[in-house]
């Protein structure tokens, strides 16, 4: 059988990029050679470029290379993006030809449809790379497949009202995906999805490779009966999921956007369990008074925290979050504020206590393998149903609760961190789960877990449809 050649496409977004990088390394590791490609404007970003023996990293001008500005025309680039990227695959599919390595599947992240209809024209075999928890995919595939109504009444009129769908916990309005759940903000968005689904349903036999593990969502995994769903995940290095150094960590990092790492230092003075680690993403804002009230929950607190403020400035925006802040100087007798970390560092380290995040996807993963537990802080897009399964399914962390401008208080704030960090019994749960849960995130990473055995069988698939 010939080594099988992936083309693997992401969006230039770190959320994107970081696990694709990832699923690159379990493919390389498991025989196969990969040609990675994104937009220019991400290698720019990048301290160096990702270098494996089977891996070929090639960029494309997307038109915007140094990445999209707030002011930018989203529509011009989305068919500037499209166009571009279409005549990139076209390319290298037609080298790999000539070359002799000719394409055996397209994998692309989501934000890429048009990965999809250039693998059709080429009648080869394409997957999406789906980077949110598979109940997030099967919340949009309800919403577009009879349960669009019964969504939109709930969050029109009743929004305490819970909906029950296959495979998935109870839901209110707040545990939906932002996109289906408050519809007019992101009409756009909505009809992004809606395009998606739609292609993927023209597809034979579609296979969905989702950035989760067998054990975590066993039921919402085999919820859709018309598509097949296949764990991948979770998409960390090899060397924070117990699996001992592999040779490819070195040249595909967790995080390839870098900086200053004085904070390591700084992480090993404090005492095992102690520190609380604040981060939001690299793209949610929080509002002024937001940053305020975490700032005055933390001084409060008292208890010794990193928290990363990210430098806007870099982003065309004039004020920082850290000029959002009118205690810096008082906090920074408590605890550290920094632009950047990198964040599966920070979550393994012996120091950390409890992990205050948006519940980007990625970040959930990191913490669920690292055995943190979560103070869920969600803001948009999939974030609110992941904050659900925290709280609700997995049990390793309690969300916060916004006041009825959506401020989370300091009050609010300082009983979540009590809730995971105190010594009542609550908090002592929600650790024996987050315990659990690294263990078997572990389980399916390891050699011949889940996560291979998974895969293998998709590439087998592949092998017998040729």
């Amino acid at each position: 059988m010939p080594r099988p050649h992936f083309l693997l496409v992401s969006y230039a977004a770190q959320g994107h990029i970081n696990p694709t990088l990832q699923f690159a390394k379990c493919l390389i590791r498991i025989g196969a050679h990969v040609t990675f490609t994104t937009s220019l404007s991400a290698r720019r970003r990048m301290t160096e470029v990702p270098k494996a023996e089977g891996l070929s990293f090639v960029t494309f001008s997307d038109g915007y290379d140094d990445g999209l500005k707030p002011n930018d025309d989203r529509e011009k680039y989305g068919a500037e993006f499209k166009r571009r990227g279409t005549e990139n695959l076209n390319n290298l599919i037609a080298s790999s030809n000539e070359e002799g390595k000719p394409i055996t599947c397209i994998v692309y992240s989501l934000l890429i449809t048009w990965a999809m209809e250039v693998a059709r024209e080429h009648q080869i075999p394409c997957a999406i790379l789906w980077i949110q928890p598979a109940s997030v995919f099967d919340i949009y595939y309800f919403y577009f497949n009879g349960y669009e109504e019964t969504i939109k009444r709930q969050a029109e009129g009743e929004p305490k009202c819970l909906i029950k769908l296959p495979g998935l916990p109870p839901l209110a309005n707040r545990d939906l995906p932002s996109f289906v759940g408050n519809q007019s903000a992101y009409p756009a968005a909505i009809n992004f999805f809606q395009k998606q689904f739609e292609l993927i349903a023209q597809e034979t036999n579609p296979k969905i490779l989702v950035n989760t593990f067998d054990a975590l969502e066993p039921e919402a995994l085999n919820a859709i009966e018309k598509f097949k769903m296949i764990a991948v995940g979770p998409l960390i290095p090899s060397s924070f999921l117990g699996r001992g150094t592999d040779p490819l960590d070195g040249s595909l990092k967790a995080d390839l956007f870098q900086g200053s790492k004085d904070y390591v230092q700084w992480l090993g003075s404090k005492p095992n369990s102690s520190v609380i680690y604040i981060s939001f993403g690299s793209i949610a804002a929080l509002a002024k008074q937001q940053v305020e009230e975490i700032a005055r929950a933390l001084l409060a607190g008292g208890r010794p925290f990193l928290w990363v403020l990210r430098n806007q400035k870099l982003n065309g925006v004039i004020e920082t979050e850290q000029d959002k802040l009118s205690c810096k100087e008082e906090l920074e007798q408590v605890g550290m504020i920094v632009p950047w970390c990198s964040q599966l560092e920070v979550l393994s380290h012996p120091s950390l206590g409890c992990f205050v995040t948006h519940c980007g996807w990625n970040s959930t993963l990191e913490s669920l393998a690292s055995g943190v537990p979560l103070v869920a802080f969600p803001q948009w897009t999939d974030q609110p149903t992941n904050a659900k399964l925290i709280e609700d399914v997995w049990g390793n962390g309690v969300r916060v609760r916004g006041n009825e401008e959506g401020i989370v208080e300091r009050d609010e704030i300082n009983r979540c961190l009590d809730l995971v960090m105190g010594d009542e019994e609550r908090a002592k749960e929600v650790r024996r789960n987050a315990q659990k849960w690294k263990d078997l995130a572990r389980e399916a990473a390891k050699e011949g877990g889940s996560l291979d055995r998974n895969l293998k069988s998709f590439i087998d698939d592949l092998a017998h449809k040729d």
